[in-house]
């Protein structure tokens, strides 16, 4: 390890810059659908020694800055291209008129993203050291930067290295207690450990200390899943989860709105499994009503028909708000709630759109380069002030998330009072057979584990599923399947609660990480063999 770390070190030019952009693409192995977890010991290893060759020693002052932001750059350009090219696939849709953008999105927004794990390795520069404390710097420092990611420029934290730490529930359950923001320096400085083996210096307390870090998570995992796990709810609820899987042309054509809303409502209407409860709710995905419900009477009624006695469906579409004296009405991206007379009884609007999707940012400028939203509607959609807690007529709440608000944990916990399950709907059509979808559900999937709540995720080809709190998959349907399942759960309503918490352990996490940088820079630990 030592002569492997040696080489890397002196290594200089187009092959530093190489390996930095392979030692990031060799950590996006561990995402979805791959999820080969060892690959970010083997990604982050190279960093911190790529880090030792570019910054030297403690006494080289400032000079190895500029190389160290380009290390961590060209490591995360690696990183998020070979997660995050399956973005390209949405432009392929309609590809006349926006093939053009496709380097944009497979390369562009990678190489903006970079800019944070550059950002990082920069920060991490400023307290490194030659033993333990150079990863405890850059363990603060990746953690400094995903929080920052997850709301500047109207945030953006799809797979935050925390997630390559949880790919099965076993390792899920850490996020409960910490919440994926303190969980990712966490995993920062398990992932960087064996680097420590290079040097010598600092291993001794370094390496234990990781390995009882990664015995911790895998321990409490187990007495969370094994030993006291959370009690059932006090109510119990059939969902049937409704994945029509249209193809996404078919959608964008708006040829065949008929034969849409017909096999929505024939997967609604299919006899339930013999001895299995019926349905008491019935859920859609994502924008599935290919008109605007409230202008179709008509479909109402044939919803109406459909829904057995005391059945309520969750649909998600398009909602229109007139504005009157000759102004174009405002439009929202959806939740309803309709029972089995057709009335709609609630609805909940989106409230973070979709950059570029849904919406234009710098809408005036960027339209002038010919930048348009995927979704094509007049002015594109409007996002509401905040969500809607729907109320079922059995008491039971649901929080609607829909499509990526998913990934956005600070977003969920501090409105979840009174709500008994969390409703994901969503169409990751766009991205077809590609690791999108797969990534999507992961990250959805841990809203419920952090929150301790079930989660009703419903997505028009996949990866549809009801999701235990334990982040155990209770039913589902898999990406591509055409069908319906019933998941029968309990569940309860969630008392007053905040993120505070979580967000106290984040910050206490990031601050434990910067005093052993500190403390490690001054000699005092970690730099001896």
């Amino acid at each position: 390890m030592q002569a492997l770390a040696a080489r890397i070190l002196l290594l200089w030019g187009v092959r530093r810059a190489g390996l930095a952009v392979l030692a990031g693409a060799i950590g996006a192995l561990a995402l979805p659908p791959f999820d080969i977890f060892a690959s970010m010991f083997v990604s982050f290893t190279l960093l911190v020694w790529l880090l030792d060759g570019a910054t030297g020693n403690a006494e080289t002052g400032r000079a190895g800055l500029s190389s160290s932001f380009w290390t961590g750059w060209l490591f995360g350009f690696g990183y998020f291209v070979c997660g995050l090219w399956w973005l390209g696939n949405a432009l392929l849709l309609e590809a006349d008129e926006f093939a053009w953008a496709i380097p944009l999105a497979v390369l562009g927004l990678p190489a903006v993203l970079a800019i944070f794990y550059g950002l990082a390795t920069l920060l991490a520069r400023l307290l490194w050291s030659d033993g333990l404390g150079r990863i405890a710097a850059l363990a603060a420092a990746f953690g400094l930067v995903e929080w920052l990611r997850s709301f500047v420029a109207t945030g953006f934290p799809w797979n935050a290295i925390g997630y390559a730490a949880m790919p099965v529930p076993l390792m899920m359950q850490s996020s409960h207690v910490l919440g994926i923001l303190a969980v990712t320096p966490l995993a920062v400085f398990v992932f960087s450990a064996p680097a420590l083996l290079g040097t010598r210096r600092g291993a001794w307390i370094g390496l234990p200390l990781a390995l009882g870090l990664l015995a911790a998570h895998l321990g409490y995992g187990a007495y969370r899943l094994y030993v006291a796990p959370l009690p059932p709810g006090d109510k119990t609820i059939t969902v049937r989860l409704v994945q029509p899987s249209i193809d996404q042309s078919q959608k964008l054509e708006n040829t065949d709105r008929i034969g849409i809303f017909e096999k929505h409502l024939a997967l609604t209407a299919a006899a339930t499994e013999e001895g299995k409860p019926r349905p008491d709710v019935v859920v859609w995905p994502e924008t599935s009503v290919p008109f605007i419900l409230t202008e179709n009477p008509d479909a109402l009624v044939r919803i109406g028909d459909v829904l057995q006695e005391g059945q309520v469906l969750m649909t998600g579409a398009v909602r229109a708000e007139e504005r009157g004296a000759g102004l174009p009405p405002l439009y929202y991206n959806s939740v309803y709630m309709i029972d089995d007379k057709g009335q709609i009884l609630g609805a909940s609007d989106k409230v973070h759109l979709t950059p570029f999707g849904e919406y234009v940012p710098f809408e005036d400028l960027l339209r002038q380069f010919g930048i348009e939203e995927l979704i094509s509607l007049p002015g594109g959609f409007t996002a509401a002030a905040s969500r809607t807690l729907l109320k079922l007529p059995s008491g039971l709440g649901l929080y609607p998330l829909i499509c990526y608000e998913a990934i956005f944990p600070a977003e969920v916990a501090p409105d979840l009072a009174g709500a008994s399950m969390i409703l994901n709907v969503t169409n990751d059509a766009w991205f077809g057979a590609t690791p999108g979808p797969y990534q999507h559900f992961l990250q959805a999937r841990l809203r419920a584990v952090e929150t301790g709540v079930p989660l009703i995720r419903v997505a028009n080809n996949g990866i549809s599923a009801v999701i235990a709190p334990s982040g155990r998959i209770i039913e589902g349907l898999s990406l591509n399947a055409v069908g319906a399942v019933d998941a029968t759960f309990s569940a309860k309503s969630v008392p007053e609660r905040s993120i505070y918490n979580r967000q106290l352990n984040f910050w206490l996490v990031l601050v434990f990480m910067a005093m052993i940088a500190a403390v490690s820079s001054l000699g005092f630990i970690g730099r001896t063999n």
